[in-house]
């Protein structure tokens, strides 16, 4: 039990809905705020509920270019800075940062939606140096989080690729995705698209609190059923696995998965980059209190000591006898299953054709 006074403003209280409990500065900011009790406070107004604001933004590129070794991708789009589904242990947290926004609740609260990426994306398709490879989109926030039901920037940018016959990759755990199966099942049947659903446990009420506006557990795993059946091919990321807290849950996921029609698995470790590191220690003192200093040791014993370890080849797998035990028991759970080891399918990069130059007559044929 914390020995915290239970009416310091300041002590971290979990916030429904969501997935950080505070605001905490990002690491460019040169002032840090405090709440200070005026004497006017009853602890019967409960927590403040931030709601989500949604700014429209006009980017000036959309593919990234990825030079990561630890990745299978070269290519990505991102529709979205920041994410509603408010996973607090999300690596992309501490990108707000660059924004002058806190990677706590801004990060899942003010939200920057790219309405002309479909614009963008054709034109860079137009290129003439344009190299086909397939396209991941959610590398970094999701492109299917609430707000996609209202914006549709991912289904727009799902038409032009679908259009081009230009490959794609999909990573989400929302069962939005469900959505497209009308533009995803013609371009499956053309080798052209790739899901993966991902699900680091299956129980509801950890998953309310670790990452409360994702899907349920089970609604994603219907998900990566609905898909399969139709022959999208979608697999399960087990990602990422947090040492005594969903780490029991993989062979289960596994299982599951196999059982809903993937035949292919992925897995990666919890990452603290940043101000994550606080922002996760924040969400075990509330949520696992009793359980926190062990989680952290276990996270230390599988990153040299550290809180994180940014090195490439082991950043995503760890290192230690916990990475090992952790290696061991996926991969023993993938052979029993069937499950595949590969993170992307061959793809079929052959049939692009570059989208035209609109024109003033318009499109006959």
């Amino acid at each position: 039990m914390s020995d915290q006074d239970p009416t310091d403003l300041n002590r971290p209280q979990r916030i429904k809905g969501r997935g950080a409990a505070s605001n905490r500065e990002g690491r460019f900011e040169a002032f840090a705020k405090s709440i200070e009790d005026d004497g006017w406070h009853r602890e019967d107004e409960g927590v403040h509920r931030p709601a989500t604001q949604v700014r429209v933004e006009q980017a000036r590129s959309i593919l990234s270019h990825n030079e990561s070794p630890d990745l299978p991708f070269s290519l990505s789009i991102n529709p979205y800075r920041g994410c509603e589904h408010g996973c607090n242990y999300c690596y992309a947290r501490s990108s707000h940062s660059y924004l002058n926004l806190s990677p706590g609740l801004d990060f899942e609260t003010r939200l920057f939606a790219k309405t002309n990426a479909a614009e963008l994306l054709r034109e860079e398709l137009r290129k003439p140096g344009h190299v086909v490879s397939p396209i991941t989109l959610g590398a970094n926030t999701d492109c299917y989080q609430p707000i996609e039901r209202e914006y549709r920037i991912t289904r727009s940018i799902i038409e032009v690729l679908a259009e081009c016959r230009h490959p794609l990759t999909i990573l989400t755990k929302n069962a939005l995705v469900e959505r497209d199966i009308d533009l995803l099942a013609p371009m499956a049947e053309q080798r052209l698209v790739q899901v993966f659903v991902s699900i680091n446990a299956l129980d509801n009420h950890l998953a309310s609190s670790l990452e409360p506006r994702a899907s349920a557990p089970h609604r994603r795993m219907q998900a990566i059923a609905a898909l399969n059946a139709v022959g999208v091919p979608c697999g399960v990321l087990v990602a990422p696995v947090i040492p005594a807290v969903t780490d029991m849950h993989i062979e289960e996921v596994l299982k599951q998965a196999a059982e809903s029609g993937a035949n292919i698995a992925g897995y990666t470790m919890l990452r603290l980059p940043h101000e994550l590191k606080d922002l996760f220690r924040e969400w075990l003192e509330i949520h696992v209190p009793q359980r926190a200093e062990h989680v952290m040791s276990l996270i230390r014993q599988m990153r040299g000591g550290k809180e994180n370890d940014a090195r490439f080849g082991s950043r995503m797998r760890g290192e230690g006898a916990y990475a090992e035990i952790i290696a061991q028991r996926f991969a023993l759970a993938c052979r029993k299953h069937g499950l595949g080891r590969s993170r992307q399918l061959d793809l079929d990069c052959t049939r692009f054709v570059a989208p035209r130059k609109p024109t003033a007559q318009g499109e006959l044929f």
